[in-house]
This record gives structure tokens, sequence and C-alpha cells, in this order.
């Protein structure tokens, strides 16, 4: 299991990398976008990055959980379980948590958490939901990963931009290796290491799903 995580940190970081770069250019752009628009637009990439996470974890989740007798209703709590905390827990500490710590270590001057499932818990819970109920039809694990992480990268930065007054003074170096956290270990966490935590023979592991696509 430890060389599969290695492994897939070492796919997932030269797009990853890309990602970052992709938010400074966008944050260049949208550096004097003010509050009342980043913050609609947060919660357009968020919910967008939760859902896809949420569908990807539960499908590999689903296509490489070990065969057991357990009733329908336990192997829905199970389900569940590991769709929701694998991409709204993990989205959260990527796309929040992660970049707030980033806003107050550069001392943006708005640094506050946004915190999806509870600020917009109407939108982010159920989409959450409705794509582990799909991915527990079609657990499709080969998937474009890569919208993942633009969607990640980008959540985080409309964060990091809600935070800044001061587009003269944004210290770009430090938005990018905050971007770069942000995204590289939860991302990668959220759709491989974590549902195969509970693979019990490590033969069942998978190939990398990094930027794949497919079914």
């Amino acid at each position: 299991m430890f060389k599969h995580i290695v492994h897939e940190l070492k796919a997932h970081s030269p797009f990853t990398f890309f990602g970052a770069l992709t938010g400074i250019f966008l944050m260049i752009i949208f550096k004097d976008l003010p509050q009342n628009i980043s913050y609609p637009v947060f919660y357009v990439l968020h919910p967008g990055h939760i859902f896809l996470s949420a569908f990807v974890t539960t499908a590999i989740y689903c296509r490489y959980k070990p065969k057991s007798r357990e009733s329908l209703a336990k192997k829905w709590w199970k389900i569940l379980l590991v769709g929701y905390v694998g991409s709204v827990g993990i989205g959260t500490l990527s796309d929040s948590l992660i970049p707030l710590w980033g806003e107050r270590l550069m001392g943006m001057e708005h640094a506050e958490a946004h915190i999806g499932f509870i600020e917009m818990w109407w939108l982010v819970n159920p989409l959450a939901l409705a794509a582990i109920v799909l991915a527990y039809l079609k657990p499709a694990t080969k998937f474009p990963h890569a919208w993942h992480v633009l969607l990640s990268t980008w959540a985080s930065l409309f964060h990091m931009i809600m935070a800044n007054d001061q587009a003269s003074a944004i210290p770009y170096f430090g938005v990018f290796v905050f971007l770069f956290l942000a995204v590289w270990v939860p991302c990668c966490f959220s759709d491989i290491v974590f549902p195969l935590l509970f693979v019990h023979d490590p033969k069942d592991l998978p190939e990398s799903h990094c930027m794949c696509s497919g079914h």
C-alpha cells in the first residue's frame, strides 16, 4: 500500500504542478475580483469538485471492495461513509482549510474558512450523495482525473481570492505553493488512497487512475 501511495503521488505531481500554474494565471486575471463575485464562483467550482471526487472515490471502492455476505443496508452504509468522507471531508481540506492556512500565513486581510457542506449544505451534500448513487450504479473507475485536479485547484484559488484585498501585494509564489499542496496530497488521497484503505488484499490494488479516461 505504501508503495502504491508513493506511486500515485508521483503520478499526480506533474499535472498538479500544471494545475497550480493555471491557478496563478487566473489569479493574475482575476486578482481585482470583488468578493461578491468570487464567492459565487467558489460555490460553482467547489461543489463540482465534490461531485467528481464523490463519484471516483465511491466507484473505486465499489470496484475493489472485498466481497462479503453483509446485508444490503450495511453495505450501503459503508459505501455512503467511504464516498462522503472521502469527498466532502477531504475536499473541504483541499478547497477550504489548506487555502485558509495559506491565507493566514501570507497575511491576507479577509482570511476566512468557507465550509461548503455547512455554508451551502443544500447544494454540496445533495451533489455528493447523487454522485455516490451514480457511482454505485455504474462504478466507472477510469475517469478524466484532470478535471478533478483543475476544479480543485481553481476552487482553492477563488477561496484565496476572496481573502485578499491587496491585489498589488499578492505573494504569487506563496499562492502557487499552497495551491499545489491543497491539490496534490488531498486529491490523490481522496480519489485513490482513501477508498483503497478498505481493500485487504494488496493484489487487488488497481493501476494508477491518474488522468485516465474510459470506463
